[in-house]
């Protein structure tokens, strides 16, 4: 556990399936901490927890997810069984943890999205397989209380941070953004483009970005990796990063059509892993899209696959 500035305690919490980490924060407030994200539900989380929050004192009044995918989410029933604090998640962002977690369903949608951009058969069934790995390590809490950008929770003003997932939110703060996967210092966010995701996600983090700037926080405490000093300057070289993947996007396409798995080694090379492919082609497919909508690129679809051509 770290001490920050401001009274904020930050919680590093492992990874099961790779190296890394998730950071986790506890808010100091009149009634007790806010406790942003929970981590993955692993079979000790409770465990883990209870020794966490002994050290940190006090209690937790409040839970707060800023987005559905497990390292923020998976532990969060755990988390309200073990300190009975209200869980709290945006409206669209708990629709979609429903329509994923909550769906047996989704792996077949997920194979039929993959065959709809080309992936060859001998690989979907690995890059779906990958994408079931944390299933189990997920608890996340029904029937949360629902929340909407621009409310408050304890205090912190709710800011609407799509593109990294659809219905992150981040909090705000006296200059204090807890950023989640909004902004990371040393990596990109992964900004894909998913069945039943919105239908231009990188358009949709590119604005948020904008927003970050605008807003001017002083400090970010993100969900990964190191506390960000110039949170508009980081905020700005993401920008950057995808107007420079957006024109090697651009060289890749041609007269010949190509689907988004094809697409997806010319931006992210052959070496990668199974798990790695799979984010791949959905960033691949998100910059694709970013592009047809500036009318750089062509979508085109045939009922079997979707393929991409210069405009």
């Amino acid at each position: 556990m770290d001490e920050l500035d401001g009274g904020i305690k930050r919680i590093t919490l492992p990874l099961p399936t790779r190296p890394g980490h998730v950071h986790t924060y506890l808010l100091p407030g009149d009634d007790g901490w806010t406790l942003v994200d929970t981590g993955v539900g692993l079979p000790d989380a409770k465990e883990t927890w209870a020794a966490e929050l002994e050290q940190a004192g006090g209690r937790v009044a409040t839970i707060f997810v800023t987005h559905f995918h497990p390292d923020h989410v998976g532990a969060a029933a755990d988390l309200h069984e073990l300190t009975g604090a209200p869980v709290y998640q945006g409206v669209l962002d708990y629709a979609q943890c429903e329509l994923v977690w909550g769906n047996p369903a989704w792996s077949e949608r997920l194979l039929a999205w993959f065959h709809l951009h080309g992936t060859p058969d001998d690989v979907t069934a690995e890059l779906v397989g990958q994408s079931s790995v944390y299933r189990p390590f997920i608890r996340y809490q029904r029937d949360p209380i629902l929340v909407e950008a621009g409310e408050h929770v304890d205090g912190w003003e709710l800011i609407a941070a799509p593109g990294h997932a659809d219905g992150q939110l981040c909090l705000l703060k006296d200059g204090v953004l807890i950023a989640a996967d909004h902004l990371l210092g040393r990596i990109t966010p992964t900004v894909g483009l998913w069945p039943a995701s919105r239908a231009d996600p990188l358009g949709d983090y590119l604005h948020a970005l904008e927003r970050t700037v605008e807003l001017a926080p002083k400090i970010a405490l993100p969900g990964h990796g190191d506390v960000i000093n110039d949170p508009p300057a980081r905020a700005r070289a993401l920008q950057e990063h995808h107007r420079f993947r957006l024109e090697e996007t651009v060289s890749a396409l041609g007269i010949e059509p190509r689907t988004g798995y094809e697409l997806s080694f010319d931006l992210f090379g052959a070496t990668l892993q199974p798990a790695g492919r799979r984010f791949a082609v959905a960033e691949t497919l998100s910059h694709a899209e970013r592009l047809v909508r500036e009318g750089v690129a062509l979508r085109h679809e045939d009922g079997v696959t979707v393929t991409y051509t210069a405009a």
